[in-house]
């Protein structure tokens, strides 16, 4: 069973008298610097002059500073830009200012993972990361709840990582929830195996294949996108709050039992293969060198495969339809 720590676990005077750098002020990195900041933390936050994240953080009584800025002033340093810009963020900025007893803090394991960030042996590195969004951890932490998390430790070199994970983790309110200790492997292998294989491409290519099974036999399209795709919050509302089969006990019995006898009809013996290629693949680093690749070449499959989604038949009705729904429209 895997280990999971409470606020009794983890000692918030480890940040006493430490700087924590927030470098990419974006959702994640609004609501991470503000519940440390209001549990007693020093921070300095870097964001891109000109960017509306730079304005947010102003607003948010924050004066950021240059990437390179904040990690020579910094103790801890959280890297929460995107993905395929940390490596690059690293080097530039970062890795000049990293000495002894400093640390290195992340959210997501993939660039230490597949080796675009190689820090020196003499500094501690660790993750904390939120099982939900930066709105999020802002929202519970205000509430006094927090969202549960992950903590890894990758590099100990002060023998204190897992004490100062511990603490990040109980700033933002996620000791007070729970979190699960990982690796930085298997945080990042199933992190990416979610979205492709369930979350997100999973999910949407079962919603599209529905979609157009209904169209092809002649269903209106508004009709087939209620049943595929508007109502599938329903559903995932319920499984979220009580689970697959408290999911299926909140439904119609008729509905339960085409679950039950159809599912696997869909997600056949070849669809699991097909996962466990995926997963290969993720493993291997097969992925990730052809996404690194991919953004180098200036994301031409990126772009072509999302034009290709926005222009099919369910995002123009689903605009239509969405028109007929106020609950919906922001603001």
């Amino acid at each position: 069973m895997a280990k999971i720590y409470y606020d009794k676990d983890a000692d918030l005077n480890l940040l006493k008298d430490k700087t924590i750098a927030i470098i990419g002020y974006g959702i994640q990195g609004r609501g991470q610097s503000l519940c440390l900041r209001d549990s007693g933390c020093r921070v300095v936050v870097s964001e891109m002059e000109g960017t509306t994240n730079y304005e947010q953080a102003k607003i948010d009584g924050f004066t950021p500073v240059t990437a390179a800025e904040a990690a020579k002033a910094a103790d801890i340093i959280q890297i929460l830009t995107q993905d395929h810009v940390q490596a690059k963020v690293y080097i530039e900025s970062i890795k000049p200012s990293l000495k002894k007893g400093k640390a290195l803090c992340f959210s997501h394991g993939f660039n230490i993972r597949f080796k675009q960030i190689k820090p020196p042996k003499n500094v501690d590195v660790f993750m904390v990361a939120p099982k939900g969004p930066g709105a999020l951890v802002r929202k519970m932490y205000e509430e006094g709840k927090g969202v549960p998390g992950l903590i890894a430790v990758y590099q100990d070199a002060t023998g204190e990582a897992r004490q100062l994970a511990l603490a990040y983790a109980k700033a933002i309110k996620a000791t007070t929830a729970g979190v699960i200790e990982t690796t930085f492997d298997e945080e990042t292998e199933t992190d990416l195996f979610g979205e492709q294989a369930v979350l997100c491409g999973g999910v949407s290519e079962l919603i599209k294949a529905g979609f157009d099974t209904l169209i092809e036999a002649g269903y209106q399209p508004e009709i087939a996108y209620f049943e595929v795709l508007h109502e599938l919050k329903l559903i995932t509302d319920l499984i979220q709050e009580r689970g697959i089969s408290g999911m299926r006990r909140g439904v119609s019995n008729t509905a339960c039992y085409g679950d039950l006898s159809r599912g696997p009809r869909v997600i056949t013996a070849k669809t699991r293969k097909e996962m466990k290629k995926m997963l290969k693949e993720i493993k291997s680093g097969k992925f990730a060198k052809e996404w690194i690749k991919e953004n180098e070449d200036g994301r031409p499959n990126f772009n072509r495969l999302l034009k290709e989604g926005d222009d099919h038949l369910i995002e123009k009705v689903g605009r239509e339809l969405r028109e007929m729904m106020p609950w919906m429209k922001k603001g």
